[in-house]
């Protein structure tokens, strides 16, 4: 699950960020909308934490006119706001909850994982190509019927790949999928992951390189 926090308080955006990753989620974070509008531009996610103010604007109206757009992603509002209105403000203007600061972390990780599991725009349960199957449900990998042993990261590589078969994908966007911002983009942990997923793919060779751009799943040279 992927998460995008938009908060501007340094240090809740920092203790955001480490509990979320601590529960096993892959996160992006930024300070105002600015940066959302960026992030949400190039990235997809399961659910969306806002601060309630910004510096550059209130998050209701943001939210609304993005939900009006067709944007389905659940959003939790952050506010310090308390009342009955505010919460039911927040929930017509396209929220999927709001919780009141000051809040405990374990019940903001439950939140959010709660909201992920709503997103309506998923990768199918099950994605097949040539003769390879992965089963997002069981997270299991199957080449010509017989079970791989994959990691977490290899099947998320594999997933992002065969969404889109014989498709150029950009290592940045194979990095984004497979861990998150914070991953550095020219390190060579794509690189180890693909050569062991090779390897575990066996022959003939599915997962290829196009230079000066990433990787693409084909049964075409």
């Amino acid at each position: 699950m992927r998460v995008l926090v938009v908060e501007d308080d340094d240090n809740l955006r920092i203790a955001l960020e480490a509990a979320l990753r601590a529960s096993g989620l892959a996160v992006d974070a930024c300070a105002d909308l600015l940066g959302a509008d960026l992030a949400l531009s190039v990235n997809g996610y399961d659910c969306v934490v806002f601060d309630r103010m910004l510096p550059d604007g209130d998050t209701l109206p943001y939210v609304a006119a993005r939900r009006q757009a067709g944007w389905a992603v659940p959003v939790l509002f952050l506010t310090a706001r308390d009342s009955l209105a505010d919460r039911v403000d927040g929930l017509r203007h396209g929220g999927g909850d709001y919780l009141v600061k000051p809040f405990a972390m374990v019940e903001l990780v439950a939140r959010v994982r709660s909201l992920g599991r709503r997103t309506v725009v998923r990768p199918p349960s099950v994605l097949r190509y040539a003769d390879v199957e992965l089963d997002n449900g069981r997270a299991e990998v199957r080449r010509d019927g017989v079970l791989l042993t994959v990691t977490r990261k290899e099947l998320l590589v594999l997933e992002r790949l065969m969404t889109e078969p014989e498709r150029p994908v950009s290592r940045l966007e194979l990095i984004r999928y497979a861990w998150d911002e914070m991953a550095d983009p020219v390190s060579n942990v794509l690189d180890v992951v693909v050569g062991q997923l090779r390897r575990k793919l066996r022959q003939p060779p599915l997962i290829h390189t196009v230079r000066g751009v990433g990787y693409r799943i084909s049964a075409v040279e």
